[in-house]
């Protein structure tokens, strides 16, 4: 896994959704769309199309409020 900066927007019920993500040292993403969202017990994860094509998973740890890249598929892959 690789952690991520993750700003959110919360919704009129407070669900955070994300719509920008900072990987590394500088690459900031808009997310252009959510494509998927789920629950597990101790988890929330996104499957969002950033504004360079590119699919993203985020995983957010509701517990220890973490963000975690968990699959980048680049606009070029598919």
């Amino acid at each position: 896994m690789i952690s991520v900066e993750v700003e959110c927007y919360a919704g009129y019920r407070g669900e955070e959704t994300p719509r920008r993500l900072r990987v590394g040292q500088g690459k900031t993403v808009q997310v252009s769309e959510v494509l998927d969202r789920w629950l597990a017990p101790d988890h929330r994860y996104f499957k969002v199309l950033g504004d360079d094509g590119a699919i993203y998973i985020l995983r957010h740890d509701t517990k220890r409020w973490v963000w975690e890249l968990t699959l980048y598929e680049s606009g070029s892959e598919r």
